[in-house]
Order: C-alpha cells, then structure tokens, then sequence
C-alpha cells in the first residue's frame, strides 16, 4: 500500500495516513495521541497508536513526562536522605520502595537488624501492598464504566491507612524505614488495632469481590482481551500480578526470601504465589484480589509473631555520617506491582557513587507496544487498566 503520512502534531492531536489499498480503494489510517493528559490514561503516559477504523496497527507509549531525575538526586544526598526520594516513585508503594534502599545498604554494612524490626517492616510491606491492590481493584472498573466498586475498596483502604499513618506519621509517603531497623517503637495497643482493621477488611471484602467476579459486564469486557504470553513477559521483563496472571510462578517473597518471608513461606506457612493461566485482563484482576487475600492472611501471621516476641530494639544505633564499604550490591524486592531492583555502587563515600533504580512499571508498561496492536479502542482502556502502573514509577 503507498502511504502519504501527515507530520506529528502536538500531544492530543490527529492524523491521517492516506494510501490506496486492495483494488485502488482509498484508505485512510489515523494517527491518534492519546495523552499525555486524557480522560482514558492515567496521569501523563501518552500512547501514539495508528488506527485503521477502530483496530489498532501500532502502539508506541511515550514515557518522561513526569521525568524528576531520581537517580540523579540520590548521588547527592547521604543514605539517610535517599529514603525520602525512594519512597515516592511508586506513591501506592511507598513502604516497599523504602525497603529495598535500606536491605542493600544494611547488607553492605553488615548490620544485622533486630527481630522485632525485620517482622514489623514485614507487617508494614503486607498492609501497604494490600493498600496498593485496593486502590486498583477500584478504580479498574471504574474505567469500564462500574463506579460503585470504589466506594468500596477505599472504604477498606481507610480502615488500614489509619493504622498505618498511627505507626509512621504518614498516610501516603511513611519514611518509617531506617538504615538498621525502624524510625521508632510501635505505638502501644497498635498490634490490636491493626488485628481489629485487617479482620474488618477481610469480612467485608467479600462484597467487593461479588461486584467483580462473576459481573457478566465485567467480564465480557475483560475475558479474552489483552492476553500476554509468557514469551512476551520474558522478552519484556514484565513481573508481579501481571506475569503471574499469565502463568509465571515467580515471587521473589518466595523464591529469593528477605525480612521474614522465608518463614512466612514455608511449608505450612500462610504464604503462597497465587497465578493464573488465561493472561487476559479478568485473570489479572483475579489474581490482584486473591493475592490481597493472601496479604491479610501474612499480616495476621505477623501479628501473631510480634505479640510473641519480646519487648527490645527496633534499631541499630548507626554513627551520625553513614558510609558504605567500597563495593556494590543489587537488591531487589517484590514490590506490589513487581520486581523492584536498587543497583548500588559505593566508593566509600557518605553519598552513593551511583544508584540505578529498576522499577515494575517501566517493564510492564513497555509490552504495550507488542500487546496492543490487533485490539480496538474499547479494548484498549481495559487492556490499559489492567497493566496496574503508577506513572512515577515509570519515569522515576
């Protein structure tokens, strides 16, 4: 087909590939931006896709518009500092973002930290990634037309916030992490609120589940749409809910264990990597609600734990300028929307020499370009939904 394509105009605009196809028929491809701001995006992630009618032919997603230089500022601030840049990358997971800062820099030092520390981070990172799930199990269907599902999950969301911002002083951004343990005690009759909150959360999830499973809508939009194969996951990097609704068993809570998930974990234990196989929008939605499931399960465990331990020191005492050995050390994390990496180079210096960060988003944003030709329009806005992406967190 001979194709005359018009320039690219500015973010939002249109335009149209004119050709002549099968037969000398005019045809007309169009060249629609959708983003950076858009109703059908989440915050400023632009995808540029060609559309013949409503089929997709190519999709290329256009990432930086919220570009703040992280990595950058973390060589310039000392180990202390950086926690106040790392946890915001991915503002659902801020705790977890926070942890894999600390855990690298900690291993590089040596330090061991306190019992009562390693199962208090645990707890924290299992309600803060139940706070993540929450947040999308809401506001996917809203983007398919459900409103009420949302009103539901952020109901559950403030009953864990408030525990959350009980302990660490923040409902979003928590800077509870230290390098050698946590900023302080748990509050006293906190282990009991947080008990009364998860069990609340559990007995009414149930009602938000009912609105998404088995919701003939729901599903016609979702089942069968956006499948992801495994060979593209691998191919891309894509990890979390995402891969494992394709059929890729691997948690690294699991399979690499840190903090006290290795107990956690075990035979017998609460823990367990829940995945799918059809790799579809509905299984990744399946797997965010029963992996929530699973998160309430670990925070009741590690209740249990820390009303057994002992009263004693959540933190190592560390001198007021912190250097790291000379060397380097990758940490990564299971975040809750995926494998979440920190590279650190250290040349001694009470600054990192250099700190890359290898976020979920960014991987599992990137298959869209392969994913999403073939597929409509309606489609897409499912199929983007459903990919659960903080758009910090792809552009760090």
């Amino acid at each position: 087909m001979t194709t005359t394509r018009a320039s690219a105009g500015p973010p939002g605009s249109r335009q149209v590939e004119i050709g002549l196809g099968a037969g000398g028929l005019a045809t007309a491809d169009m060249v629609l931006n959708i983003g950076p701001q858009h109703p059908a995006t989440h915050g400023v992630l632009r995808l540029r896709v060609v559309l013949d009618g409503e089929r997709i032919v190519s999709a290329e997603p256009i990432v930086g518009y919220m570009h703040r230089g992280a990595e950058k500022l973390f060589e310039v601030r000392d180990y202390r500092q950086i926690l106040v840049l790392a946890n915001r990358h991915d503002w659902l997971s801020a705790f977890s973002n926070e942890l894999g800062v600390v855990l690298g820099v900690e291993q590089m030092l040596g330090i061991e930290v306190p019992e009562r520390a390693v199962w208090a981070r645990t707890l924290l990172a299992e309600l803060n990634r139940v706070l993540n799930h929450l947040m999308f199990l809401g506001s996917y269907p809203l983007e398919l037309g459900a409103i009420t599902p949302i009103f539901y999950a952020f109901r559950e969301r403030e009953e864990l916030q408030a525990v959350m911002e009980e302990a660490s002083g923040g409902r979003m951004h928590y800077m509870f992490n230290r390098v050698g343990g946590l900023k302080e005690d748990l509050p006293a009759g906190w282990l009991g609120r947080v008990a009364h909150a998860v069990a609340e959360v559990r007995r009414r999830l149930p009602d938000l589940r009912n609105m998404l499973v088995g919701n003939e809508i729901l599903i016609a939009r979702t089942r069968g749409v956006g499948i992801l194969g495994t060979d593209m996951i691998h191919a891309y990097g894509v990890s979390g809910p995402i891969a494992r609704a394709s059929g890729l068993d691997l948690d690294l809570r699991r399979d690499q264990p840190y903090l006290a998930y290795a107990e956690l974990f075990a035979t017998g234990g609460p823990g367990r990597v829940v995945t799918r196989t059809a790799g579809d929008c509905q299984a990744r939605l399946e797997v965010l609600l029963e992996q929530t499931e699973v998160s309430l399960d670990l925070a009741d465990a590690c209740v249990d734990r820390l009303r057994s331990l002992p009263r004693g020191p959540v933190n190592v005492r560390l001198p007021k300028v912190v250097r790291v050995p000379e060397g380097e050390r990758y940490t990564a994390t299971e975040n809750p929307l995926g494998l979440n990496g920190y590279y650190l180079v250290s040349r001694g210096d009470r600054t990192p020499w250099r700190l890359k960060l290898r976020s979920a988003s960014f991987n599992n944003i990137a298959v869209l370009a392969p994913m999403l030709p073939g597929q409509i329009v309606a489609d897409m806005v499912a199929i983007l939904g459903s990919m659960f992406f903080v758009v910090g967190d792809i552009d760090k």
